[in-house]
């Protein structure tokens, strides 16, 4: 019997007083601030980090996020294994499980909390080349005024994962980890690139609810 986990409590963390110091008051912002990057994202095969956000990570730990025409760089803030929160300087708060991204708050529209009913297949990405892989989650929404109308609480999501080789024309091969979603009304395709040899996860395009994709770049990892 599979077992739900994950459960990450972000908003609980950003609700209680006592939470920690580096966590901004995010009930008034409308959004983060931007690196002045208007361009589409162009394919995530050939797209490198900007040297803005590598300036801007300071040789940090951070991840460059993108959703529409914004974007951020996001600076390590708190980790506990593979679970860390990633803040900006506006105010973007994104949690992520090792390459998932199961919370964020600072927008408009927040993903709450995200649930898996059993072992994430993104956690063994070299596992995924040539299979396809089902996984079961559940997730909250919630917009950043608390609102009840703007609440959508234990959406159950069904998900299909496949892993294979970019053709390595524009850039070197990649494993491509697609991952198709649907439940609860809402359908999406996230995509992650791993290292080949490693499956090591260093890109990804992300559905967080209604702020659409968030396409996520490891600027520079963490440690461990």
């Amino acid at each position: 019997m599979g077992i739900m986990r994950r459960a990450l409590p972000l908003l609980a963390l950003l609700c209680l007083p006592a939470c920690a110091s580096w966590l901004p008051d995010l009930s008034d912002i409308p959004g983060a601030e931007t690196l002045g990057l208007a361009m589409p994202m162009p394919e995530a095969e050939v797209e490198e980090v900007p040297a803005s956000a590598q300036a801007a990570a300071a040789g940090e730990p951070a991840l460059h996020l993108r959703w529409g025409s914004r974007a951020v760089v996001a600076v390590l803030a708190q980790q506990s294994g593979e679970n860390r929160m990633w803040r900006s300087p506006g105010g973007m708060v994104v949690a992520t499980d090792g390459a998932r991204v199961v919370a964020t708050a600072g927008l408009r529209d927040w993903l709450a909390a995200t649930r898996l009913d059993g072992p994430d297949p993104l956690d063994e990405p070299l596992q995924l080349l040539g299979r396809e892989v089902a996984s079961r989650r559940q997730v909250d929404l919630m917009r950043s005024d608390r609102s009840p109308e703007g609440m959508r609480f234990g959406l159950s999501l069904n998900c299909r994962l496949r892993g294979s080789l970019t053709d390595g024309v524009q850039a070197p091969p990649a494993l491509l980890i697609t991952e198709r979603c649907r439940g609860s009304g809402e359908s999406f395709v996230n995509r992650f690139w791993a290292d080949p040899e490693t499956g090591g996860i260093y890109r990804s395009e992300q559905w967080i609810g209604p702020p659409g994709p968030l396409w996520v770049e490891v600027v520079n990892p963490p440690s461990s």
